[in-house]
């Protein structure tokens, strides 16, 4: 066991230092460890995602969010994952990010079972929100979205969740970018598009909401 765990570490930091990353620490790399094992064995049991091979899952996955987290303003201290799924990126932002206040939102009812399982395991401070992220009623600082259904829709009901000064972090390709930036609305000014390091044409959009906007 601790050699399949000693070989993901090393793979994922791989990974990111082609990305140009950093690589993980030994504490924070031992719990994506713990994460991959949970995530590929409710894989097998449920849709949390399409990708199923431990390589496809690091890449892809565990790459992208890990990204997405270091890219996340400094000044963000609360955040929602609308949409979570199997946990990305919520999860890696957590376990990258522990200043942050880390809620993940996920109304199908097994992949919200399966966030709570990964919570507990993985014994970090992050609230599971298993209704629509629009029901909370409270706001964030940072709200993430990523390979959500209807996404569209989604960045329309995610942007009215952002504090005022807050930042609404769109995972994304160029080509829908301009639909989602549309369905945001004009209240938010977008920096330019950060490329996540899995390729394919794939985008991080970062937009923060101003002051001024009554969205």
């Amino acid at each position: 066991m601790s050699e399949s765990r000693d070989s993901r570490a090393t793979r994922l930091d791989i990974l990111l230092a082609e990305a140009g990353q950093v690589a993980l620490g030994a504490a924070v790399a031992e719990k994506f460890d713990i994460y991959l094992s949970l995530f590929i064995r409710w894989n097998e049991r449920m849709n949390l995602s399409s990708i199923r091979d431990e390589e496809g899952i690091l890449s892809r996955h565990f790459l992208e969010s890990i990204a997405c987290a270091r890219a996340i303003p400094f000044e963000v201290e609360t955040l929602l994952d609308f949409g979570s799924g199997g946990g990305f990126p919520g999860i890696p932002i957590a376990l990258c990010r522990p200043e942050i206040a880390v809620t993940l939102a996920e109304s199908q009812g097994k992949k919200a079972a399966f966030l709570q399982e990964a919570v507990r395991v993985l014994g970090i401070a992050t609230k599971v929100h298993s209704q629509r992220a629009e029901l909370l009623g409270s706001k964030f600082d940072c709200v993430t979205l990523r390979a959500v259904d209807r996404m569209q829709q989604a960045v329309e009901a995610a942007a009215r969740l952002v504090n005022h000064g807050g930042w609404l972090a769109l995972m994304t390709t160029s080509g829908e970018f301009a639909k989602l930036q549309s369905a945001a609305g004009a209240g938010y000014l977008w920096s330019e598009l950060i490329p996540l390091p899995s390729g394919a044409d794939r985008f991080l959009a970062l937009g923060q909401r101003q002051v001024n906007s009554q969205v």
